[in-house]
Parts: structure tokens; C-alpha cells; sequence
């Protein structure tokens, strides 16, 4: 018996297929990512500001209707708003703002060589390309797989129960990252590079770059990982006590 007796087991991330497709596609991470990027870009501007149009001439009614007028920079909304009373709270509510998604990036490394000094059959044969095929199938619309094709055509109508459109659609993903995040996400990019190979010519290490974009909303996966996040935010109360080591002008 080797190694020490109360090791934490380590959490392996994962890309797993939402919903029950043919075939189905899952890929457990073999490193977890030393690193994750994660981004949020928000754009802010000011409103047009609203002007009365006059009313045309011989006309003697009211202005007839409202117009926008446009190119009112952002630093003009906020000394605007300062001349007239120094209100943060105005600022926030006359601001438009556009919130982007969040997106993810991270490397993954494949290697074959600890399965192939524990004699793996599949990987002598095939190095890491079974994993490496399921990451590429992950970004093609399944109703190009031949596999689902040849099933359909074994099961009839039966085989529609696994499919969701009939329009050619990548699947849909769930990246999961522990406990606390299970989101799903549109796989935007994947880079593979290629770095040994068997004598088959089969990839033995390859790194794998992607990048995805979290599809927010009233998804199951989304709003837990939401509910966590908020949960983390309470339990960052604990530390309110170092509020009174900040400067805050009064």
C-alpha cells in the first residue's frame, strides 16, 4: 500500500452531452486544466437625449412628436449628472448598459503514456485519439453522424426519441468544473495540437485548446451554478470585518 491513507480524491473535470442523443458523447478530463480564463464584458452608454420637435410651420398645436438625438458621449452623461446633484444612484439608472455572456478558455493535455505502461489495449492500438475524436464530434451536428444515421435506420421512428431538431445542430454541452459549476456552454473554438506519435501514426500527446460561451438563462445546470455563486457571495460575509481596514470618504 503506497502513499498516504487520507488523500482527498481529486475531482476530474468534464465535458458531458446534455440530453439523451445518439451517440452519446462525454469526455473526462485525463489533467484538469492548471488554468481556466474567465471573461465578462459589459458596454455602457449614455441615452439619447429626448428633444420636443417643433411643429412645422403654419401649425399652431403642440410639438407633434419627440425625437432622439444621438452622440451624447458617456463622460457628458456624468458630468451632466454631477452638475445638476451628486447622485451615483441617477448615474447607474440613466446608464444603458449591453452585458455580454460569460466565456471560458482552457488548455487540456492528453497522454497516452501511463495507459500504455499499464498495457490499455485501446490505447496501445490508438494512443488518445478515441478522446481526441469525441472533443472534435462535440463541435459537428450530430444528424451528421454516420453511427446515428445507421442506428436510425436500424430503430426507424423509434431513433427520433434521441435527436432534438431535425436542423443540422452541434450538441449541446455541459461543461463541468467540480461541485459548484455545472454550465452549459456553446464550444466557440478548439485547437489541437498534435505532439507524439505511435507507430501507427497515432497521436500519443496532443494539447487541446477551447473556448466556450456559458448560455445563461432558466436552464436547470444554469441556475444551480447561479444559486452556488450566490451561496459563495453570502459566505463571503465572514470577512466583513475587513471593511474597516478601507478609507471610504464620507
Amino acid at each position: 500500500m503506497s502513499g498516504f491513507r487520507n488523500k482527498p480524491k481529486i475531482l476530474r473535470g468534464a465535458f458531458v452531452e446534455y440530453g439523451l442523443s445518439l451517440p452519446p458523447l462525454f469526455v473526462v478530463f485525463q489533467f484538469n486544466p492548471v488554468q481556466l480564463s474567465r471573461s465578462r464584458n459589459l458596454s455602457f452608454s449614455a441615452p439619447g437625449q429626448q428633444l420636443e420637435c417643433p411643429p412645422c410651420p403654419g401649425e399652431t398645436r403642440q410639438p407633434r412628436q419627440r425625437q432622439t438625438q444621438q452622440g451624447q458621449s458617456l463622460r457628458q452623461l456624468h458630468q451632466r449628472e454631477f452638475d445638476d446633484r451628486d447622485d451615483l444612484i441617477a448615474i447607474r439608472e440613466q446608464q444603458e448598459v449591453t452585458i455580454q455572456e460569460e466565456t471560458i478558455s482552457f488548455e487540456l493535455r492528453l497522454d497516452a503514456t501511463d495507459d500504455l505502461n499499464d498495457g490499455d489495449t485501446i490505447t496501445e492500438q490508438f494512443g488518445i485519439l478515441p478522446r481526441l475524436a469525441t472533443l472534435e464530434l462535440m463541435m459537428h451536428p450530430k444528424e451528421e453522424s454516420l453511427l446515428g444515421q445507421a442506428v436510425s435506420a436500424l430503430l426507424g421512428s423509434a431513433a427520433n426519441a434521441f435527436s432534438f431538431t431535425d436542423k443540422p445542430r452541434p450538441p449541446l454541452v455541459l461543461f463541468i468544473w467540480g461541485r459548484t459549476r455545472v454550465l452549459p456552454v456553446n464550444i466557440d473554438s478548439m485547437s489541437i495540437t498534435e505532439t507524439e506519435f505511435g507507430t501507427d501514426l497515432h497521436p500519443i500527446r496532443a494539447t487541446v485548446t477551447v473556448s466556450l460561451t456559458v448560455i445563461e438563462g432558466n436552464s436547470i445546470p444554469y441556475l444551480y451554478s447561479k444559486a452556488v455563486k450566490e451561496a459563495m457571495s453570502v459566505l463571503n460575509l465572514a470577512n466583513i470585518t475587513e471593511i474597516a481596514n478601507v478609507v471610504i470618504p464620507g
